[in-house]
């Protein structure tokens, strides 16, 4: 027979053949084959490194800090800031699992500019010192006993947290109701946006009071408010006569300009507010957060205030939170809150992690300021010998955040499984309830 006809007789053929193959192998394979007999799944990705990556030193280490990690990286032969880069471990010389870019997190209040006035002084952290800080900014105060941060307002509703020393303040709003009270260390005030108030340092502490200032707008500046004296010198004398129905020479002694900070005398222990025919507010606008109890927790403690418990606080709420040394604030995020974070004492770390592939590690000390935009993951870590201590402040009525390991104790472990590969054992292991504060390894 002809080659071609050979060839073309076998070309008629083969998908029979093929057909009688398949059919073969699927009659012969086993009925209802377990899973658990099916081969390992072969990863679509590199598992993640091993390579270790802790810091490789700390602020107060006595070496000359490079960068390097391992076989990445080359000695600086410039000239460099030593103390900065000593403070930055994270930055300098990066884990290995930071990648992509992540606007900068940190901002020191030593960088800031401070505002000296007679009787305290001023400085402040807004969008403009830390970009990525669009929701919240900050202001760090210090008045001298009997000083007083003058009578205004603002278009940003205030939160504070006394720092050191007892503060008086006072406030009226549109209905005419007023509030006088002090506010010890370790406690809270709030005012809404819009409503007029002032502050004064009473003489509990010598030294009078500093305390910190939290605004629910990142654009807002403390050189802008509306202050009392700088507003009446813009009004001519004849309409401030007019409006109080007084001469004008009443008002031959007001100052030409405003006066932000300035000495007073020591308010009394029982100072109070006039009295008013449309009562006081009522709900406080200050919270002894400072006798609050906390709750303890496997690697440290947290105590939150908010809407719930600090009724007027609408848009501000905050975790005072404590770590050990080697303790955790544990993986997590906020759904939808930005987080503005003050570090009181200790050190510590926080890698952010903004999605497709881009996270950043940076380092805090105290007096530093940290800001994660809602959603990030992130965790804060005490590298440290010391207690961390610091506040984390949500704008948010109620605070709230998303525990990675609750999520995953959750979630149907086939799924966390089909994901993470993990074991029963270490499935196991996860906790259903938040532990918020983790113990050290």
């Amino acid at each position: 027979m002809p080659r071609r006809a050979i060839s073309n007789i076998a070309r008629k053929l083969l998908p029979a053949v093929l057909l009688a193959s398949i059919l073969a192998t699927v009659q012969s394979a086993p009925v209802g084959t377990p899973t658990s007999a099916a081969p390992s799944p072969t990863p679509t990705v590199p598992y993640a490194s091993d390579d270790p990556n802790t810091e490789l030193w700390g602020p107060y280490s006595d070496i000359v800090p490079q960068p390097q990690r391992g076989p990445y990286g080359a000695p600086i032969l410039g000239p460099q800031n030593i103390p900065l880069a000593l403070q930055n471990p994270s930055l300098l010389a990066p884990p290995t699992t930071d990648h992509g870019t992540v606007d900068n997190a940190k901002w020191p209040f030593a960088l800031s500019h401070n505002r000296l006035q007679t009787g305290g002084w001023a400085r402040q952290q807004t969008v403009a010192d830390m970009p990525i800080a669009t929701g919240l900014a900050g202001v760090n105060m210090r008045l001298e006993k009997g000083a007083i941060r003058e009578l205004h307002w603002h278009n940003a509703a205030e939160w504070a947290y006394v720092l050191k020393g007892t503060a008086q303040i006072s406030t009226v709003t549109a209905e005419g109701q007023n509030y006088v009270a002090n506010v010890p260390q370790g406690s809270l005030w709030y005012l809404p946006s819009g409503q007029p108030h002032s502050i004064q340092a009473t003489g509990d502490d010598p030294d009078g009071v500093e305390f910190l200032l939290v605004f629910d707008n990142g654009e807002f500046n403390e050189n802008d408010t509306f202050l009392l004296t700088d507003w009446l010198a813009h009004v001519p004398k004849e309409v401030l006569a007019k409006n109080f129905h007084m001469s004008e020479g009443a008002f031959d002694r007001i100052p030409g300009q405003e006066l932000y900070i300035f000495p007073g005398a020591v308010p009394s222990d029982n100072q109070q507010a006039p009295q008013s025919p449309y009562g006081t507010t009522p709900e406080p606008y200050t919270f002894d957060f400072a006798s609050m109890t906390p709750t303890q927790y496997a690697g440290g403690t947290v105590k939150v205030a908010d809407s719930r418990n600090f009724k007027v606080a609408k848009t501000i709420a905050v975790a005072e939170v404590t770590v050990l040394p080697g303790a955790m604030r544990e993986l997590h995020w906020h759904p939808s809150d930005d987080e503005w974070t003050f570090f009181i004492e200790g050190t510590a770390r926080i890698t952010l992690f903004a999605a497709s592939g881009n996270a950043r590690t940076f380092d805090y000390q105290g007096g530093d300021i940290a800001y994660i935009p809602g959603s990030y993951g992130h965790y804060i870590e005490n590298t440290g010998t010391s207690t961390l201590r610091f506040l984390e402040v949500l704008k948010t009525d109620v605070f709230r955040d998303i525990s990675l390991n609750q999520w995953l104790a959750l979630t149907p472990p086939e799924l966390v499984k089909a994901h993470l590969q993990l074991s029963d054992e270490a499935i196991s292991q996860l906790s259903k309830v938040k532990p918020v504060v983790v113990a050290p390894q």
